[in-house]
Order: structure tokens, then C-alpha cells, then sequence
């Protein structure tokens, strides 16, 4: 059978998983891993046609162990394994991409499609920061927003917000204030936009509150060595 998932191509398909689809619901783990996502490198979308929108995760090839920790807790509504994602070079040439899966398309997904973008054609719109941001941002997914976007170089984090306005930013910063009493930094990356930073005394205070949270494979976000030594990079 070909994989439908998000659609109602295959009617059988669609029937059969309406109950299951029904009986979902997003518990707080799944909803601030799609939080931090969307904040990082997470997207979501609804198709011409559809109803509800899906969440897609999709990371470099160095991350299946991250694509795999996402999937594992939002699997309840991802009815694929994640797979590799193929493109072709200027020869034509097929090469391995990343990895990725994506959701089935559900009310409660759209209700967070919502709040994070400003619809355009087909509904498919521009992601923003939800004004309402605060009330959803706890440690796990500052956490996960870290794992996506974050850097960790002397001593410090950094993280890519280079899609976000000035005005965005500056709610970001409101958002660390206000939530995890954390001072937040911004500078202008030549014309690619803004980057948030924190420096050294800040950095600690965000790497004791998101540590529980990050995973073995991602602990070089937060300035580990590698996921077996606990040494701190310089």
C-alpha cells in the first residue's frame, strides 16, 4: 500500500485509522517537543484540500538518533518510521539527504499551526512567534529548541533565530526573562538575520535547567564532548 499519511488518498486507509485519529490526544511531552520544534527546524503545514495540519521533522544524517528520539514520543501519530530523504546533484546523480517522517494531520495539530503561522495560499503560511509563547515554553522545550538550532562555542550559546523579526526577537528575550530569569543577547549576522546569545553566566543557568532534557547524541549542544564524558568543551 502506499504510504497516504496526512492524506486522504487512499480511502480504505483513511477509514480504517479514523478511530484510532479520534481517540488522540497531545500530551504535554509531545506538545513542547513540537513547540521547541517549531521554534527550531520543525514545520507544519495544511495541504490544499485538507482540514487539519501535520508536523514534519526532518534533520541532516548525523541526527537519527534525534529523528528517532522525536519519533518515539510523538508516534502515537506518526503512522510511518522515519525514513531517508533522496535529491539529485546538478548529474543527476541520487544522493542521501536527511532523515524524516512526518504526522497525520489532526485538530489538535492544527490548533498549534495556528498559533505559530500566518496563513498564505493553500494555507500554508510564514512562521511566527506565537504572542501566547510564554505560557507554553517550559525546559523541555527550550530544550528541544536548543537541540535544533542551538550552538555551543566558547563557552557560550548561541541560537539561529535568523527567520525572526527584530520584534520577534525582542519577545524572545521578554519570553527568557520572564520564564527562566535568564538574560538573552542578540546581534545581526551580516544580512541573514538575528542570532540570540547568551553569555557565559547565562549559558549555565540554561544548561542546568534544559541538561535532564538532552539527549546522549546532542549533548555537544550544551558543550559536552561527546555522550559518554561529562568534560566540558572550551
Amino acid at each position: 500500500m502506499v504510504n497516504t499519511v496526512g492524506s486522504c488518498e487512499n480511502k480504505y486507509w483513511h477509514k480504517k485509522w479514523i478511530p484510532i485519529k479520534k481517540e488522540l490526544k497531545l500530551n504535554a511531552k509531545q506538545k513542547a517537543l513540537i513547540i521547541g520544534s517549531l521554534l527550531g527546524d520543525g514545520t507544519m503545514c495544511i495541504g490544499k484540500g485538507a482540514r487539519n495540519a501535520n508536523f514534519k521533522v526532518e534533520q541532516g544524517l548525523k541526527q537519527k538518533d534525534y529523528v528517532g528520539w522525536k519519533y518515539r514520543i510523538l508516534k502515537p501519530f506518526v503512522f510511518t518510521e522515519p525514513k531517508i530523504s533522496y535529491r539529485y546533484d546538478e548529474n543527476g546523480k541520487k544522493y542521501a539527504k536527511s532523515w524524516w517522517f512526518r504526522t497525520i494531520r489532526h485538530p489538535a495539530l492544527t490548533q498549534i499551526y495556528k498559533k505559530f503561522y500566518v496563513e498564505k495560499s493553500y494555507r500554508n503560511g510564514k512562521k511566527i512567534v506565537p504572542p501566547d509563547l510564554e505560557e507554553d515554553m517550559n525546559p523541555l522545550a527550550l530544550a528541544v529548541w536548543i537541540m535544533d538550532d542551538g550552538s555551543f562555542s566558547r563557552k557560550n550559546i548561541d541560537i539561529s533565530t535568523y527567520s525572526f523579526s527584530l520584534l520577534e526577537i525582542n519577545f524572545l528575550q521578554k519570553c527568557f526573562r520572564n520564564n527562566f530569569d535568564i538574560k538573552a543577547n542578540y546581534y545581526r549576522d551580516r544580512d541573514k538575520g538575528y542570532r540570540i546569545y547568551f553569555n557565559q553566566e547565562e549559558t549555565k543557568k540554561i544548561i542546568k535547567i534544559i541538561h535532564p532534557y538532552i539527549i546522549p547524541s546532542m549533548m555537544y549542544k550544551i558543550g559536552f564532548r561527546n555522550p559518554v564524558t561529562t568534560g566540558i568543551l572550551s
